[in-house]
C-alpha cells in the first residue's frame, strides 16, 4: 500500500471516533492521534475506538488506509507496545512515531511506513540517520516539544515568528528528509484563528520544499491546500518556461531577460507536479 501524502494532514484525537470521517473529508490525510491528544487514562479507549471502526474481517474500514496515519506513543514506552498490538489487528500500516530519536527505534516498526516526528533535541541531531532508515517515508518536526527538551518556554517570538533555534530545527529536519529522498512535513500552527499567519507560514513551507503541513483544526486544512495549489498564472508560466527550455536545447539560456539553468527548471517542474496533485 502506497500512502498518499497530500499537502494538508489533519490531526484527530483517536478517542473521538465521531470526528474521524469529518477529519478525513476536510484534509488530504488524517492523523489519528494516540499520543498527546489523548489523556493517559483514555488511551486504551482510543485504541478500542480505532479497532471498532475497522469492522469485522472482510469489511472495509471507515477510513481509507492509504490516507490514514496513526500517531503512536514514543518507542520504549508501555503505550508504544500497546499501540502496536492494536495496529496489528487493523489495515493501517502508516504510523507517525512521536519523539523519534534514533534509527534503532525504527527496527521495532518493521512492516510499517513511518513518519518520524523529530521533536526533541536528540531527534533533531539524529534526523539524517532517522531519514536514512528504509521504512521511514517522511520526517516531521515539532516546535513546542523541542523547546521543552531545551528548557525553553516558547518556540515563537511576540510577533508570531519562530525563534532562531526553532528555525534551525525546521531547516535541519527538512534538509535531512530531502537528502534521503523522503517527504518533509512542516509543524502545526497553533494559533487557530490566525488564518493569515497560517497562510504565510504554509506559503513559506511550499517555497522551502516541505511536501505537507500538519493541521490541528479542520478550518486550517483549506488554508494549507490553497497555499500548495499553484495559481493558473504560475502553472502557465512554468509550462511556458519548460517549453522554452526544450526549444533552446541548451543547459543555460535566456528567457524574459533572466538566465535560466537546471535548478530554475526544477522549480518549474515542481509547480507542475503540485498542479497535478490538485487536479
Amino acid at each position: 500500500m502506497t500512502f498518499v501524502m497530500g499537502p494538508a494532514l489533519l490531526f484527530c484525537p483517536a478517542d473521538r471516533p465521531e470526528r474521524y470521517r469529518k477529519a478525513a473529508a476536510r484534509a488530504d490525510a488524517v492523523i489519528l492521534d494516540l499520543e498527546d491528544a489523548v489523556a493517559p487514562a483514555d488511551k486504551q479507549r482510543a485504541r478500542g475506538a480505532i479497532l471498532a471502526q475497522v469492522g469485522s474481517t472482510g469489511e472495509e474500514p471507515e477510513l481509507d488506509p492509504s490516507r490514514t496515519i496513526i500517531r503512536i506513543n514514543p518507542a520504549g514506552t508501555e503505550e508504544f507496545e500497546k499501540d502496536l498490538h492494536c495496529l496489528a489487528h487493523t489495515p493501517y500500516r502508516t504510523v507517525m512515531l512521536a519523539k523519534a530519536e534514533s534509527a534503532d527505534q525504527l527496527a521495532a516498526l518493521e512492516g510499517y511506513q513511518v513518519v518520524a516526528l523529530c521533536e526533541t533535541a536528540l531527534g533533531v541531531l539524529n534526523a539524517p540517520a532517522i531519514a536514512a532508515a528504509p521504512n521511514v517515508v517522511a520526517l516531521m518536526w515539532g516546535a513546542e516539544d523541542l523547546l521543552a527538551t531545551l528548557g525553553g518556554t516558547s518556540s515563537r517570538t511576540d510577533d508570531g515568528g519562530y525563534r532562531a533555534v526553532a528555525l534551525h530545527a525546521r531547516s535541519t529536519v527538512l534538509v535531512a528528509a530531502r537528502a534521503f529522498g523522503k517527504q518533509a512535513v512542516d509543524a502545526v500552527y497553533v494559533n487557530i484563528p490566525d488564518t493569515d499567519g497560517l497562510a504565510a507560514e504554509a506559503a513559506d513551507a511550499v517555497a522551502s520544499g516541505f511536501s505537507s503541513k500538519a493541521c490541528i483544526h479542520p478550518t486550517q486544512a483549506a488554508v494549507v491546500q490553497e497555499a500548495y495549489a499553484p495559481s493558473d498564472a504560475d502553472v502557465a508560466a512554468a509550462a511556458e518556461l519548460l517549453d522554452a527550455a526544450a526549444e533552446a536545447g541548451s543547459g543555460v539560456f535566456r528567457h524574459h531577460g533572466k538566465m535560466i539553468d537546471g535548478p530554475i527548471l526544477k522549480h518549474a517542474e515542481s509547480i507542475l507536479r503540485r498542479a497535478g496533485q490538485k487536479a
